[in-house]
């Protein structure tokens, strides 16, 4: 497995938590993950480890991996992979 380089964000990393990545495998959506971006990946982690209780942690999880199964959103954005918005 490869690791990405975060090096250039300017927002806290958030190293994934042993759930999110249990939650990955199980599904067998970890390389739809690996190929977003890394600002995506750092987000979905940040924004699921901030949510204060458990039902909203896996309400958000639950949120991540469908998005990530339907390949055509982020966080509930309309998300068209390898398009450049310039």
């Amino acid at each position: 497995m490869t690791k990405k380089n975060f090096s250039r964000l300017s927002r806290p990393v958030h190293p994934m938590p042993a759930f999110v990545r249990e939650a990955l495998i199980d599904a067998g959506l970890m390389r739809v993950y690996q190929s977003r971006p890394p600002y995506q990946q750092n987000d979905y982690v940040g924004w699921i480890t901030r949510a204060r209780r458990e039902e909203t942690r896996r309400k958000r999880l639950a949120q991540m991996l469908y998005e990530l199964k339907s390949g055509d959103l982020y966080m509930k954005m309309d998300y068209r992979p390898g398009t450049s918005r310039s």
